[in-house]
């Protein structure tokens, strides 16, 4: 038998990496009418009308009996202060999905890239270390990190001190019979994890280096994870998204051709350290 040679990616998603061509990374291609009809977002801020390019009064607002006399009433402002007062009010709307914790404050950079970084790809080291922690905090039987541990202790030939090239298939199958970590747990509704990444569109895992000492072994993994910072149309015509101002906000600010800024790729990766022993069989 032949040794497998590292680094080895052992698992790709059949989603692409830097696919910009994705649904949720358009932007500014729906018209005023569009927005409306197809989407219902008649009114999306409780501070600025960007249709008619007005301020709001806290009577010119659907709680008011004077709404519907006052609109379009209010003071005249450039789209380009109408734009910076949505981002102000996205981002103090944003507070409610990331109340506490250490990743409370990413949701909030990210929407300023957004509104600055005209599409660049975004990473931050909160992202690397709360991608860590989740693989390493995953104890259920479904846990990439524990599968791989198992595989690679039952595979290696110990005998010889490498591992088979022709088990290399013990390994991919080992990340498809688990699951990939994603920020959709019940902490991620309110730790900032959820409503920044939430789901990812496309992963590779890689395991960089395997050493091997007599019974024992150590195994570097690379996990690549990328998600989509924007909205398609399927986000915003359901009804768990389009209640809120926030993902309103949000949807009209990169998807009208008044504003059209850019969505981005989010970069996150973690190396882990797996290792193990030959008792472990």
């Amino acid at each position: 038998m032949a040794a497998l040679h590292f680094p080895y990616t052992i698992f790709k998603t059949q989603k692409w990496m830097d696919d910009y061509t994705a649904r949720d990374m358009r932007c500014g291609d729906l018209t005023e009418a569009q927005l409306k009809s197809q989407y219902r977002l008649d009114y999306i801020s409780d501070r600025v009308d960007p249709w008619t390019l007005t301020r709001r009064s806290s009577m010119d607002r659907p709680q008011s009996m004077f709404c519907c006399n006052l609109r379009g009433q209010g003071e005249k402002i450039t789209r380009q202060q109408c734009a910076a007062m949505l981002f102000d009010e996205f981002r103090s709307l944003s507070r409610k999905f990331s109340l506490y914790g250490p990743y409370s404050h990413l949701i909030e950079k990210m929407i300023t890239h957004l509104q600055n970084g005209n599409g660049t790809p975004f990473s931050d080291i909160s992202l690397d270390r709360a991608l860590k922690e989740h693989i390493l905090d995953d104890k259920t039987k479904d846990s990439t990190y524990l599968l791989l541990k198992e595989a690679l202790s039952i595979n290696i030939d110990w005998e010889n001190k490498y591992y088979p090239r022709e088990e290399s298939g013990k390994l991919r199958d080992a990340v498809f019979s688990g699951r990939l970590p994603k920020f959709n747990r019940f902490q991620d509704n309110y730790n900032g994890m959820g409503i920044t990444v939430h789901d990812a569109w496309a992963t590779h895992i890689t395991i960089k280096s395997l050493q091997i000492d007599n019974d024992r072994y150590r195994a570097v993994v690379h996990y690549k994870v990328q998600d989509h910072f924007g909205l398609d149309s399927d986000d915003i015509l359901k009804i768990k998204f389009s209640q809120f101002h926030f993902f309103r906000i949000w949807f009209v600010l990169q998807r009208y051709n008044q504003f059209g800024f850019k969505p981005f790729i989010t970069n996150i990766e973690a190396f882990i350290d797996i290792s193990g022993s030959q008792r472990e069989i």
